[in-house]
């Protein structure tokens, strides 16, 4: 009572925030007219006195109010677009590293250029993250030109860029680009061998579009970069076939996890069918030889049961194609993970690609939260408030509106079934469609799209489809959604990025009818024709009532409703939203009080009778949170795991980019053989134990294994004073030696390249085998819950074991390769080149369900062999009539360093003849 009262005398305390930045928009409206009097160049000349001013102490916040009034002014010039003052208080909300939450249509592109103008004149790069490359590359443009104009410079980060441009592009000012793409960069950089093949520079400051749907939808799953395996074509296609013939009682589907467990009945069926097809090693079903079989057979029943064609995925050009279940939009390039997407296309009958391996991952939220600052603009955050601050202490602030909001949102109406929501919904469209409102309805999968659109058909209403069939027309058909009588049909609106603009959208219609028609009178009357057929347009569309916004069912997260809603009434226009229901609605099927819905609505509804209730509304608000919920723990799981990785992954970049910027690695290298040495000797002479009690055959074994050293044991076994230390000292002594030995007779400046490349080799082999045993590790961890343990600390205690033997195997493993190499030529060699890093697959996978939601950075599938090109490894070694043979047939041939050897190996000849040679 006291909190209303309160906030009906006060504000609330948001609007009191906003009113204390006011004083500040203040400043900036002061300083308007004496910037307005500036020239062109003087206006582009402040960029470099604000410069001057940081050099001399000023801070970032005493140039804001100038540096706002100079962006203001030159994006009147430039754009024709003035900002408005609560754009400027959005401005400095994202500059303050918030979130700013602004309804749509309120302009958050433009005010993303006051922070990014601001922060970028110190000069170490702002980024602006977009959820498309469409946006990034029209963003990169339009809002280019005003950053250009003052002297600053623009790069844009998109799909099949270069090296040297993505370097380019990181090193301007403003970069653009989508957080997949800086998500995959960062990794990509971090499985570089040089310092100068990285593309990007340290983190600075980012500004993230469309924050919630980045930062909250995508954050469930991690980016992940990976390298196919094997081929199991023929063992996904006996089990889909298995599956295609099981029935329904042999298993249990529960559709809110994507999980199916076997019933006792089902498991002795499928393990008597597997016995016939041979598919068993043993005659029970969950022998551990039987694991990849299990494995196998349960994302096969997935595949066929919980994924559904058309929603979850399409098939297009004979193959099977994600579907993003926020945006309804393609996936091209893009993979289940753990052969789930195998299963898929076992199923459709289209050819089966390698599953892969994990060489690279990390979450978005351990991405985003290394930058030093950070901040995002939306129109929907309000509901996800709690999690922006618990996980990236971003602080969200609503700004209000630059004019009332005109839109009427209507209580939800009921249905009994699907067939009778649709004929009701296609009743409404067409009553509207005929009174020359424009209707924009939004669904849930593209199979609701479609049904829904034949209904339309007979009812005889002209409309366009949107939804990932029609990817590419997306911002044609978006942009025209407001002219009269318009019926647009769309899968998820959200982060669509296009504007609808009641009446039409002039640069469309001038792109799509005059684009055959030369500069020129005849196209400028053209022009002047189209913007008046416009504005009449937008006149009739406001005494219609504006854009009819209709949902044909609620969505998972409130906020995506919200976005839906938010595409009518937009700056002041009128506007009317409605969503239909049913009981069969996925939503109320799943996670609703199904038995107090359907007691109501089955004995109180006759057949196309519809019920509306702010009772029943509230319902199904408390369902989307309880989902919502739900998927804020998926979140928050997937995060405390990552975390756990994300110490590990520190260390081994921080590792990495020590070795690369070293000139020489010697003293690592050094010190790593000691530590080997010192292992190896510990676990088979323990310190403080008697020599009766060492396992001296066991350690001449692994030195002679390992390393390739002997040594007189038995002798030393004769001594009064022997020691563990004693014998690990000599053992010490000769591995010195030796090295040394090696060292004197090669060329210093080779010798360094080769142990740097190596020490980089094994470290990225090394860490490539550890992350893909924490996958596992992450799948089966949760099973110590059964014995009242807490998986995630026995995943964390588990992963520092392994960690710790990671580097145990490292050490080793360098040691022995260096004191095993013996070079093919006397000193000087050639120069060993370092090896080139492969085409990766790029992923974006839900640990729990194994769904991918990220673009493919590479686009490709091609399989490249990520190490050994460098003398001394097993695949040198085993080469046939390779650098091992210590000579080189070819000499004097001119061959190309990256053409295949002529010997037939099947390497590239600097990686073989071509290259020094390993002997065993």
């Amino acid at each position: 009572m006291f909190k209303t009262v309160a906030k009906s005398l006060f504000g609330s305390s948001n609007d009191r925030y906003v009113k204390s930045i006011g004083k500040i928009v203040n400043e900036v409206n002061a300083l308007e007219p004496q910037i307005k009097d500036l020239s062109d160049d003087e206006l582009r000349a402040q960029t470099d006195k604000f410069r001057a001013m940081l050099q001399d102490g000023s801070t970032l916040d005493d140039i804001l109010p100038e540096a706002f009034a100079t962006v203001r002014e030159a994006s009147v010039r430039v754009l024709g677009m003035r900002h408005f003052d609560v754009q400027m208080v959005g401005g400095v909300v994202l500059h303050r590293g918030e979130i700013a939450e602004m309804r749509t249509g309120e302009g958050k592109t433009l005010v993303a250029t006051l922070a990014t103008y601001l922060n970028a004149i110190e000069g170490k790069g702002v980024h602006v993250i977009t959820v498309n490359d469409y946006l990034a590359s029209r963003d990169a443009e339009w809002m280019g030109r005003l950053h250009q104009f003052l002297g600053l410079t623009i790069g844009v980060i998109v799909p099949n860029l270069s090296e040297m441009e993505r370097r380019d592009a990181y090193g301007a000012d403003i970069t653009y680009g989508t957080n997949n793409e800086f998500g995959f960069d960062y990794l990509r950089d971090n499985m570089k061998h040089e310092r100068g093949q990285m593309v990007q520079r340290p983190f600075n400051f980012a500004v993230i579009d469309e924050v919630d749907s980045i930062l909250i939808d995508e954050a469930r799953t991690p980016l992940i970069i990976s390298g196919p395996t094997e081929d199991k074509s023929d063992l996904y296609a006996s089990i889909d076939a298995i599956v295609k013939d099981l029935d329904a009682e042999w298993y249990d589907a529960d559709e809110k996890t994507k999980n199916i467990t076997w019933t006792e009945e089902g498991t002795d069926a499928i393990e008597e069918k597997l016995k016939q097809a041979g598919l068993l090693e043993t005659d029970n079903l969950y022998d551990v030889e039987n694991t990849q079989v299990v494995h196998h057979l349960d994302q096969a029943l997935k595949a066929n049961i919980m994924f559904k064609k058309d929603t979850d995925y399409i098939v297009k050009d004979e193959k099977v194609v994600i579907i993003d279940e926020f945006t309804g939009r393609m996936m091209d390039g893009r993979r289940w993970s753990n052969g789930l997407h195998q299963a898929v296309e076992a199923k459709e009958g289209v050819k089966i690609e390698p599953e892969n391996q994990t060489l690279a991952s990390i979450t978005f939220q351990n991405y985003f939260r290394m930058y030093p600052k950070l901040s995002g603009m939306t129109g929907t955050a309000a509901t996800e408030a709690a999690e922006f601050w618990d996980i990236y202490k971003m602080n969200v602030v609503e700004i209000p509106t630059n004019v009332p909001v005109e839109r009427i949102d209507e209580d939800d109406e009921f249905y009994k079934n699907t067939l009778d929501k649709f004929a009701a919904i296609a009743k409404a469209i067409k009553e509207k469609h005929d009174n020359g409102q424009p209707v924009l309805v939004g669904t849930v999968s593209i199979e609701k799209s479609e049904l829904l659109s034949q209904f339309l058909e007979k009812e005889g209403v002209v409309h366009e489809v949107l939804n990932a069939r029609q990817h590419e027309r997306e911002a044609h058909i978006v942009a025209q959604a407001g002219r009269p009588g318009a019926v647009t049909i769309a899968t998820n609106m959200a982060g669509r990025g296009t504007d609808i603009q009641l009446g039409g959208n002039v640069e469309f219609r001038v792109e799509e009818e005059l684009a055959e028609m030369p500069e020129g009178p005849e196209r400028d009357a053209a022009i002047a024709r189209i913007k008046e057929e416009v504005a009449e347009e937008r006149k009739k569309v406001l005494e219609s009532g504006g854009l009819f916004v209709l949902g044909t069912e609620r969505h998972e997260s409130r906020r995506i409703d919200n976005q839906l809603r938010g595409r009518a009434g937009r700056q002041g226009d009128p506007g009317l939203s409605r969503f239909y229901l049913c009981l069969e609605d996925d939503l109320l099927r799943i996670f609703g009080p199904d038995t107090l819905f359907s007691r109501m609505m089955n004995s109180n509804l006759e057949d196309g009778e519809a019920i509306g209730s702010k009772w029943l509304s509230k319902a199904i608000e408390t369902a989307q949170k309880k989902v919502e919920a739900r998927n804020y723990e998926i979140r928050k799981q997937v995060v405390q795991y990552d975390d756990v990785m994300n110490d590990q992954r520190k260390v081994i970049y921080e590792q990495r980019s020590e070795i690369m910027d070293s000139e020489a690695v010697d003293d690592v290298v050094v010190d790593m053989r000691h530590d080997a040495i010192n292992a190896i000797v510990s676990e088979h002479c323990p310190p403080g134990s008697y020599p009766e009690q060492w396992d001296i055959e066991g350690l001449k074994t692994r030195l002679d294994e390992t390393f390739g050293m002997t040594f007189p044991y038995e002798e030393w076994l004769q001594e009064d004073q022997i020691e563990p230390e004693l014998i690990e000292e000599r053992i010490v002594a000769e591995a010195d030696a030796r090295m040394e030995q090696k060292i004197a007779k090669a060329d210093a400046g080779l010798w360094r390249r080769i142990e740097k490349s190596l020490l980089l080799q094994e470290l990225d082999h090394q860490w490539k085998e550890h992350l893909s045993t924490l996958d596992a590790l992450r799948q089966v961890v949760w099973l110590r819950a059964h014995a009242q343990k807490q998986p995630i600390n026995e995943y964390k205690q588990e992963a520092f074991a392994l960690f710790e033997r990671m580097l145990e195997g490292l050490r080793v493993d360098v040691t022995a390769k260096l004191l095993r190499i013996e070079l093919a030529e006397p000193a000087p060699l050639p120069k060993v080149e370092l090896p080139e890093l492969p085409d990766f697959l790029t992923g974006h996978i839900d640990p729990l369900t194994g769904i991918d939601n990220s673009d493919d950075g590479d686009g490709s599938a091609e399989r490249a062999e990520l190490f050994g090109s460098l003398a001394g490894s097993p695949r040198a070694a085993a080469s046939p009539g390779g650098a091992g043979a210590g000579e080189n047939p070819f000499a004097g041939m001119e061959i190309s360093r990256n053409a295949p050897c002529p010997c037939g190996s099947g390497s590239k000849y600097k990686h073989c003849h071509g290259s020094v040679s390993a002997k065993a």
